[in-house]
């Protein structure tokens, strides 16, 4: 015949194994999905995308996508082209032209000038030192103008759009003309020739969503990107360098022990998933050797009342296990309450009605000792209770 309590126990034992399995399994495999997406983002980064500073289609505070709107509504048509085969055919569709080149780090010296050749105005947003080395013979680097400056120069469109907070400054050169001076260098350069006009600012925060309406920002922008009926802006991809085939990936770029030692890891992971979830059979119920007897319970935690200082909790505790007892001995039901047991307590054994109250009811303990007293006399009710309802001798 089977244990009805062994049979409970095997069972919620069984439930909370499958529960545990459950949640490992659920954890691992969250695990690896947010591992799958982080690769994945990695991936989607190096390959390219939308960039952020100056990216004409964004509407983000680094975009500059309300400088490409206002040009449109001026009538002038931007185009934006991100490899060399779109940038080649935009401009041999094109009549006259500004071409904007935003970030030339893939091109060559050789690339940019072949890049800018057929254009009859260009704009370098992000020119670095390179760029104004082959761009404006004798120009380099001169820091960073972070304050506010006037154009100070001969040219018609500075001279328009007042005053601007440049970003990065450079030197200038032989046949340049430079604006906006701070420092040792200045904000804005340009070079004209029987070719082409070319000139190079820093437009990162100057041409951004954030910052086009400050100062004479949105002046200089539609100044030098203006002059011309179309804009073809250029953002050069790593396919535009010089090297052949697509840009590396991840896997061309680390070293070759990675890839075996993510795979150790996974493994490892799911073997560690696997051992910790396997079950190690149902449980079993098993007896105590030792049975705690109520008393002892209720006395331990009077015990820590009285330790407190609570004393009326510590008596109150021993009072409630003595009443319960003594109305069992009684015959009284559970649901007596105490004023009835102490009555029937005080008519079996012949005593004073409101003593007996006292020492089981309203008496409140104001020290140690009479914490002791009561519960002396709490005992002592029992023991006669006891020998009235079982005199001596009597077993049954």
């Amino acid at each position: 015949m089977s244990d009805p309590a062994g049979t409970t126990v095997r069972t919620l034992g069984s439930a909370g194994s499958r529960r545990r399995s459950l949640l490992l399994w659920g954890s691992l495999a969250l695990v690896l999905l947010l591992g799958g997406a982080l690769v994945a983002l990695i991936q989607s980064s190096v390959s390219g995308g939308v960039r952020g500073e100056l990216e004409p289609t964004s509407t983000a505070p680094e975009g500059s996508g309300a400088l490409v709107r206002v040009l449109e509504e001026q009538g002038v048509g931007v185009t934006v082209v991100r490899n060399t085969q779109d940038r080649d055919a935009a401009i041999a569709e094109a009549g006259p032209h500004t071409l904007v080149v935003d970030s030339t780090a893939p091109l060559s010296d050789q690339l940019l000038e072949e890049a800018t050749a057929e254009s009859d105005a260009v704009v370098l947003v992000t020119p670095s030192a390179r760029d104004v080395r082959v761009f404006f013979p004798g120009s380099e680097s001169a820091g960073q103008g972070n304050t506010l400056v006037s154009p100070t120069c001969e040219s018609a469109v500075a001279d328009r759009s007042g005053d601007i907070a440049p970003g990065r400054l450079f030197t200038a050169g032989d046949a340049t003309v430079a604006c906006y001076p701070s420092g040792d260098g200045f904000g804005l350069l340009s070079a004209s020739s029987a070719e082409r006009t070319v000139s190079a600012l820093d437009a990162r925060d100057l041409w951004s969503n954030e910052r086009i309406t400050e100062n004479g920002n949105a002046a200089l922008a539609l100044g030098l990107l203006g002059a011309q009926p179309e804009v073809i802006w250029y953002l050069p991809s790593p396919a535009d360098g010089d090297f052949a085939g697509p840009p590396p990936t991840i896997g061309e770029l680390t070293p070759p022990w990675v890839t075996p030692a993510i795979l150790t890891l996974i493994a490892a992971a799911i073997a560690a998933a696997i051992w910790r979830a396997r079950r190690f059979g149902p449980l079993v119920a098993e007896n105590l050797p030792i049975t705690v007897r109520a008393q002892e319970t209720t006395e331990g935690r009077a015990r820590l009342y009285a330790d407190s200082g609570d004393l009326t909790h510590a008596l109150d505790q021993l009072r409630i296990s003595a009443l319960s007892r003594l109305g069992r001995r009684l015959g009284l039901g559970p649901g007596t309450s105490a004023t009835a047991i102490a009555d029937a307590v005080a008519l079996r054994l012949g005593g004073d009605r409101a003593a007996i109250r006292a020492i089981l009811i309203d008496a409140e303990p104001t020290d140690h000792r009479e914490l002791v007293e009561l519960a002396d006399r709490t005992r002592e009710l029992e023991d006669q209770l006891g020998r009235s309802v079982r005199p001596e001798g009597n077993t049954q």
